[in-house]
């Protein structure tokens, strides 16, 4: 099914459903769900991975930090962004985007400083942007988010000595998935939210997907089991999987994947459903002649890339993939 068509059945069955079924709102507690943290995935981990090691904090000389920089504001709600840049540089340079994960509902911006840190020390500017989560809105709001915070490093590029064509939207776990939509829905006027005052696209050049899924509907995927608890994808669309398939099948980049996606690398976990749909995907990339990598840790965990010993070959794996996209 192509992507207008995914649009259509999905606008019409939501209007369908809405009818049908009262959207699921008990998540919208207005209070940040601070389940995943770092800290606490650590004591999971190493369950399981006794030799796992918390990444030590870094601080380069060279590499200056700024807090708290809007990027797109909703009424008083300011939404926040970091920047992480080599203040010794003055070319252009490429940006990374750094999406965190946390279900859509939980986790924050700093559990990838030290990623941001370590990139921007190898020369990429690093933007670190929260978005709203599924207690404060559903679906699609984090993605107009992102997608503001693209745009706004494309308006601020000379500021920042970043290359406007050279924009990677990198993401973990939720984040993963969020960086692969970018690539697939750049500029698309669905997924864009209320866009004022700007000329710029939101359209990302490369994808890193550390652990995303590819598709909430694919068999290899495992969201949406709500036997237990209230799924994470539940809570972000407002809808179960049963009641509104249509929905979770137009947020998933599968969905769109084309031509237009730029190259992308998928760097997971030996737990296959958190990459569901990346097979069907690269498929799609192959045909069009898109470039794509995957590397995949054996026997890791899921939260891989905020530990040693993965954190290192992770930051490599990145860096050489982005050398290769942009001929550095």
């Amino acid at each position: 099914m192509n992507k207008i068509k995914i649009i259509a059945s999905c606008l019409l069955m939501f209007t369908i459903t809405s009818q049908l079924h009262a959207q699921y709102l008990k998540g919208l507690t207005q209070v940040r769900d601070t389940s995943f943290a770092t800290a606490s995935a650590f004591k999971k981990t190493l369950k399981y991975h006794p030799n796992t090691t918390m990444v030590a904090k870094m601080d380069f000389d060279f590499v200056k930090q700024k807090n708290n920089i809007t990027y797109c504001s909703y009424g008083k709600r300011k939404m926040k962004l970091d920047v992480f840049f080599d203040k010794n540089v003055t070319e252009k340079q490429t940006a990374i985007i750094i999406i965190h994960g946390g279900g859509w509902r939980s986790g924050n911006r700093e559990q990838h400083y030290p990623m941001a840190q370590k990139l921007a020390s190898l020369g990429y500017v690093c933007f670190t942007p929260e978005y709203r989560l599924s207690t404060e809105a559903l679906f699609p709001a984090a993605i107009y988010d992102i997608k503001a915070a693209i745009r706004w490093v494309r308006e601020n590029a000379k500021q920042y000595n970043v290359n406007p064509d050279q924009i990677v939207a990198l993401g973990f776990s939720a984040g993963g998935e969020m960086a692969a939509f970018m690539g697939t829905t750049g500029n698309m006027p669905l997924f864009e939210g209320v866009v004022t005052n700007s000329n710029s696209k939101s359209q990302v050049n490369a994808v890193v997907d550390i652990d995303g899924t590819l598709s909430f509907v694919h068999p290899e995927g495992g969201e949406g089991d709500d036997s237990k608890n209230i799924s994470a994808g539940t809570y972000w669309f407002g809808y179960s999987k049963k009641e509104n398939f249509k929905l979770w099948e137009a947020a998933s980049p599968l969905s769109y994947v084309s031509a237009s996606t730029p190259p992308i690398v998928f760097i997971n976990s030996s737990v296959a459903r958190m990459h569901a749909g990346r097979d069907d995907f690269r498929k799609v990339l192959d045909k069009n002649g898109i470039y794509s990598e995957v590397h995949e840790f054996e026997n890791s965990p899921h939260t891989f890339c905020l530990f040693n010993p993965w954190f290192e070959p992770t930051i490599n794996y990145i860096d050489s993939f982005l050398k290769k996209v942009f001929k550095k």
